[in-house]
């Protein structure tokens, strides 16, 4: 990432986590939240996985590339993030929270 004269990033994070959930609500219309995690449950091993939820809370039934994608780039934009734990990206605010604060109720 390029740097300015006085040695900040020309592109802060903030705005790479904006730009994340811009390109989500583009690829996944109606979308407000993306859950993300290593547990495929198609899989025994641990693979990229998102859940994604509209805003009432519903679960978006969505394609296994779509899914895949998702979780790859929200990997990609927080690679210091503790990814043993899944994470819940909010689209609206684009802020990244630990899963397990909203696990109740969640459709998985």
């Amino acid at each position: 990432m390029l740097a300015t004269l006085s040695g900040t990033q020309a592109c802060p994070d903030i705005d790479r986590h904006r730009r994340l959930a811009v390109q989500l609500a583009d690829m996944i219309p109606g979308a407000a939240t993306v859950r993300v995690d290593l547990t495929d449950p198609q899989r025994r091993w641990p693979h990229p996985h998102a859940t994604v939820k509209d805003e009432a809370g519903k679960t978006m039934a969505l394609g296994r590339t779509t899914t895949t994608v998702a979780a790859r780039w929200v990997f990609r934009t927080w690679p210091e993030a503790d990814w043993t734990r899944p994470h819940i990206f909010h689209l609206a605010d684009a802020t990244l929270t630990h899963g397990e604060s909203t696990t109740a109720g969640r459709g998985h």
